[in-house]
């Protein structure tokens, strides 16, 4: 009995020691510089309001939720519905990245947490928006070593004036 319960106190740390080091080899620098490249390709295509650009690095079956709450299932849907917001409110819009928090849950998953702010946006009525930040998370994916985006859901920051801002 007391060679099982030496052998369990020296089985414990080792084991202990495994978890960790797994845990905090979830994702390379390797992998999170990939991810924060794509990013930028997004934001270039963006910027360039060229939807299909924007859009390529999605997943077949993504899911695309813009900031006003248009849902978009598919690669193919997110490409049009940002086809449709350049073509309307978007035809002047630019994007700047302000910070990107990567978080990764599996050695291929991983969270992106994307601030940015976006100015040049058009109401309804023609009148120019103010400049708002948005927050994004996308959910990103590593398939034969490619990183992919399986979902990403938009937000803006403080979008009633007067009410209390927040930061990621």
């Amino acid at each position: 009995m007391t060679r099982v319960l030496l052998q369990i106190a020296f089985a414990l740390p080792i084991v202990g020691m495994a978890t960790i080091c797994a845990a905090q080899n979830l994702g390379s620098r390797d992998d999170e510089d990939a991810i924060k490249d794509v990013i930028v390709e997004m934001t270039e295509g963006f910027n360039r309001h060229d939807a299909e650009a924007a859009t390529r690095m999605y997943e077949a079956d993504a899911d695309f939720v813009s900031v006003r709450g248009e849902v978009g299932i598919g690669r193919a849907a997110a490409e049009k519905g940002l086809r449709r917001i350049f073509q309307t409110r978007a035809k002047m819009a630019a994007l700047k990245t302000e910070d990107v928090r990567i978080r990764f849950i599996r050695p291929d998953v991983a969270l992106a947490y994307v601030l940015n702010e976006l100015s040049g946006i058009v109401a309804p009525d023609g009148q120019n928006l103010p400049s708002h930040r948005e927050l994004s998370l996308r959910v990103f994916v590593k398939d034969d070593g490619v990183w992919r985006v399986a979902s990403f859901h938009n937000t803006m920051l403080n979008p009633f004036p007067g009410a209390a801002s927040s930061k990621p």
